[in-house]
């Protein structure tokens, strides 16, 4: 039999996409940086077969945010999966994609999903508390994703905006998810779950947790203070 083809993910996070014309924080040109971004994925060669981008996608979560965010990445010609992440609003962000045809109904109570249709398992994972910094994996949360990965012993990728473990970085770790056991005690009872991808730091960021590697990437605009 031929071998299968690896698959190819280019992982992005924290876009803080403003509206048009506009800079972050007054001083970042953060729509400038993620086309930047998006030309060199959509340059590469091999490809990747997809993109996954885990949260803060916007940096207020208004509908204008969101467009402007749609047309900088329509360049990119393979499949581009999102998670909102706590600068994100859900609702806003479920309206503005309600075409995806992977992403839950707009009214949805949360964001998460899953896609079958590559040889990893992909699972998005929503962590925000509308209107707050902190993240959150509630009972339903962490229910919802033990029925998912009852479902399948394939190998898994999850992808979320909090990362689930301590950094060290006081700062973001003051903001960051809620509680982490329950959560890390659920995916070292699914070793299916090969990675976990995260964003949140603006730095990268590795560790364990059962059988999975867990990281944190670089935001496409600027870094936070490495404040241990």
């Amino acid at each position: 039999m031929p071998e299968e083809s690896p698959l190819l993910i280019a992982h992005l996070t924290d876009l803080h996409t403003v509206a048009p014309d506009r800079l972050c924080y007054d001083k970042v040109d953060t729509n400038r940086q993620l086309r930047e971004a998006v030309l060199h994925l959509a340059g590469l060669h091999p490809a990747p077969d997809c993109v996954l981008i885990s949260g803060d996608l916007t940096e207020h979560g208004t509908p204008e945010q969101y467009a402007e965010l749609r047309q900088v990445l329509d360049p990119l010609p393979m499949p581009v999966y999102l998670v909102p992440g706590n600068h994100d609003r859900r609702q806003p962000f479920l309206d503005a994609f309600a075409d995806s045809g992977y992403l839950p109904a707009p009214g949805s109570p949360f964001a998460h999903f899953v896609v079958e249709s590559w040889p990893l398992r992909l699972v998005g994972l929503d962590t925000l508390i509308d209107g707050g910094r902190l993240g959150r994996l509630c009972p339903e949360r962490l229910a919802w994703l033990e029925a998912r990965l009852q479902e399948s012993e394939r190998d898994t990728l999850i992808f979320m905006h909090h990362p689930p473990f301590l950094t060290g970085l006081q700062a973001m770790d003051n903001q960051g998810l809620e509680e982490h056991a329950p959560f890390q005690a659920l995916i070292r009872r699914h070793p299916q779950v090969r990675a976990i991808a995260c964003g949140h730091l603006h730095r990268a960021v590795q560790t364990r947790i059962g059988a999975a590697l867990v990281f944190t990437q670089p935001s496409t605009c600027h870094q936070v203070a490495l404040d241990f």
